[in-house]
């Protein structure tokens, strides 16, 4: 049984809806100064999970003491380009670098460093999103 035009493009939509509505979200919080917990877990998970495809999407957000750490830290800021080289996306929170006194070292990275505080709000509440913190 063939279907009409109408009906194959109705289907065309619902599928695009659902594999819309199926991507796999991942948003890292990062707020920890410590080198050792980025170089030894944080930065192999997350360039792994967009790399080898684990989430559709991954989000690496720069919050706290982590923002003087990134500004100051080559190895980190190593890690950073291989996060931009998998489409990984970048954040950071203003105020933080702002206390820090980093905002420009991170925006010159390619940072998009803005307000924080209702993005990782809406992420939170986004049930499509995995939010995980270090």
């Amino acid at each position: 049984m063939g279907l009409n035009a109408q009906e194959s493009m109705d289907e065309t939509s619902v599928n695009t809806e659902a594999q819309t509505n199926n991507l796999k979200e991942l948003v890292v919080l990062w707020t920890t100064a410590e080198k050792e917990v980025f170089t030894k877990m944080i930065g192999i998970y997350v360039y792994n999970a967009k790399k080898s495809a684990w989430f559709d999407e991954v989000t690496f957000i720069v919050w706290g003491p982590s923002s003087k750490l990134l500004a100051e830290d080559e190895e980190i800021q190593g890690w950073i380009e291989k996060f931009k080289e998998q489409g990984i996306i970048l954040e950071a929170c203003i105020w933080c670098s702002n206390q820090y006194g980093v905002t420009e070292d991170l925006k010159n990275m390619g940072i998009d460093v803005r307000g924080m505080g209702r993005s990782l709000s809406d992420y939170l509440n986004d049930a499509n999103k995995k939010v995980i913190s270090f």
